[in-house]
């Protein structure tokens, strides 16, 4: 029996198959620790070999994935600096190619399917977790949280957050009839008991305000570009004066506090001071990617004794720039910002300067999600983890997004179309080009 290459590598035929690869990724990202090794072999399994089937594909536009590239390279050469190289080497190689399936991954899967997939494997996780029903006190502050099969209240409160953005996004963009409605609804009231038990203040903060921003950005649909343009300008202006005054006013402490949380963070800014001075010994190539948390060291056993860290593993600096520049220098801190910004401003442009598209406000709302967390967290710097995988494949759909067929319709015209003429794609109806991804 021969399989169609369509139903494996085409995102507008491939959407049982690519929701089946993401709902695997996901469980494989969130339990490779208990259930070892084969998870990750499998998630090897469902997107590398896709590069057989049609390599053509992924040659096209590869120049487009320059920078993610690049920052490959340079943690991959960091070998050569770093005070711990075995480590260094084997988990570069590990991120390599974790970005190597998020690329095969883009290039093969819709942002449908990507919820699809998401919703599907968040659920099962979500599940599991209650099964195991683990809490866990934190010696920190004093407080006793859920857990579930998680090493972290942060990780489940993650993964409860994902699962409330995928069920909104998914409900308001993307679903197609009722039936989506009654599937989605189990997710997200899952999603949100176990964030309310987890006690995670950072996703509790941060999903409100990623939904705030995408109901702002949908509501722009039924604007010219030139309104969305004004708009845009004013309210990226709104928030940098909201963010001096809360930083200065002392309207950060008020907000931590209604999240049980101190101006300290539970520790973070201690442990943002000790990166800062550790940055400070090689301020421009750092001392190797993943060549700080090692047995052995010093300065990390000294934090992990401080921090109560038993395992002496799992640790970092609650920080990605923080991070970044401990192990990868100034250069490396550079980069990873770069691969950032170009993600949220290419997804955000496309939505305000160019045709309104629900893939790149969905895939926005993604990279703002991940920034915020970004301050607190240390989520795509690591290989095997969701917020990773989800910024690389950000970045690699703006190379080319697809085009949702979607049949015309007079209400679907944005203010700025001209009259007479639907404002999408004229082959939308017609089968799409045979290079187009």
């Amino acid at each position: 029996m021969k399989i169609p290459k369509s139903l494996l590598v085409d995102p507008e035929k491939n959407s049982v198959y690519g929701a089946f690869a993401v709902a695997v990724s996901i469980w494989a990202f969130s339990y490779s620790v208990i259930f070892g090794q084969v998870l990750i072999l499998a998630y090897y399994a469902v997107w590398l070999p896709l590069i057989l089937v049609d390599y053509r594909r992924f040659l096209r536009q590869l120049s487009s994935a320059w920078l993610p590239l690049l920052f490959a390279a340079y943690i991959c050469f960091s070998i050569f600096w770093s005070q711990a190289p075995g480590v260094t080497a084997r988990t570069a190689v590990q991120y390599l190619s974790h970005i190597a399936c998020a690329y095969v991954a883009a290039r093969t899967v819709s942002v449908r399917t990507l919820t699809l997939g998401a919703l599907v494997g968040i659920f099962f996780v979500m599940l599991y977790s209650l099964k195991v029903g683990a809490y866990s006190e934190d010696v920190l502050d004093g407080t006793y949280n859920f857990v579930g099969a998680f090493a972290s209240k942060n990780q489940i409160g993650f993964v409860g957050s994902l699962g409330i953005y995928f069920s909104v996004v998914f409900l308001a963009f993307l679903r197609r009839g009722r039936l989506s409605f009654m599937l989605t609804v189990p997710v997200v009231l899952l999603s949100a008991y176990l964030l309310v038990i987890s006690h995670s203040a950072t996703s509790m903060a941060s999903i409100p305000a990623v939904l705030a921003l995408i109901a702002l950005l949908a509501m722009t649909k039924l604007l010219s570009r030139r309104y969305r343009r004004v708009i845009f300008v004013v309210g990226a202006g709104l928030i940098v004066v909201v963010a001096f005054v809360a930083l200065n006013l002392g309207l950060m402490d008020f907000v931590l506090g209604l999240f049980g949380k101190d101006s300290t963070l539970t520790g973070r800014t201690y442990l943002w001071e000790q990166g800062w001075n550790a940055a400070q010994r090689s301020p421009i190539l750092g001392v190797g990617y993943a060549a700080y948390w090692v047995q052995g060291f010093a300065e990390a056993e000294r934090l992990w004794n401080e921090f109560y860290i038993t395992t002496r593993t799992g640790f970092h600096f609650h920080n990605t720039y923080v991070e970044a520049l401990v192990e990868l220098g100034f250069t490396g801190a550079v980069m990873i910002s770069l691969i950032m910004l170009r993600t949220l401003y290419g997804h955000v442009s496309t939505v305000i300067f160019k045709a309104w598209q629900a893939e790149s406000v969905v895939l926005f709302g993604v990279m703002v999600l991940l920034l915020i967390r970004s301050f607190v967290e240390v989520e795509v710097l690591n290989p095997y983890i969701m917020g990773s995988f989800l910024m690389y494949f950000s970045y690699f759909k703006l190379a080319r997004l697809p085009v949702t067929r979607t049949r015309w319709s007079p209400a679907f015209e944005p203010a700025d179309a001209p009259r007479g003429e639907p404002a999408w794609p004229r082959h939308v109806g017609r089968p799409a080009a045979a290079d187009q991804v």
